[in-house]
């Protein structure tokens, strides 16, 4: 039954990840892609929170496979990078891979310890 909760995560994880990714690159007039940049974020610090509040296996197929893997796209932020290579952006395109990694890892561990902060 877990696949079923994965399939619902995902249908919400998906339009949330193309609505964002189109809202945050609409304010942004440039062409760092700060749309993926922010669903990668974003969907680390959910999962980081998932792991760090140990949810039960129907939430994390949900929420963390579901959701956050809809939400997040490797393909996408490789994708972009390698268009800014390709254009000529190469400074853009090592700051994205830098920044991306950082961030989203950064994102994991503080979603993990806000979700232990919280439970106590």
């Amino acid at each position: 039954m877990n696949w079923l909760l994965v399939i619902l995560g995902a249908a919400v994880g998906a339009p949330l990840r193309y609505l964002t990714d189109r809202a945050v690159q609409a304010r942004h007039d440039s062409v760092f892609p700060w749309g993926t940049f922010t669903v990668n974020a974003a969907g680390s610090l959910v999962l980081g929170a998932l792991a760090g509040a140990s949810v039960s296996s129907g939430t994390y197929a949900l929420l963390g496979t579901g959701l956050c893997g809809a939400l997040t796209t490797y393909s996408t932020f490789s994708y972009e990078t390698l268009r800014l290579a390709e254009r000529g952006w190469r400074f853009l395109a090592v700051a994205n891979v830098a920044a991306s990694l950082l961030v989203g890892l950064g994102s994991v561990f503080l979603g993990v310890e806000l979700a232990r902060g919280i439970a106590g």
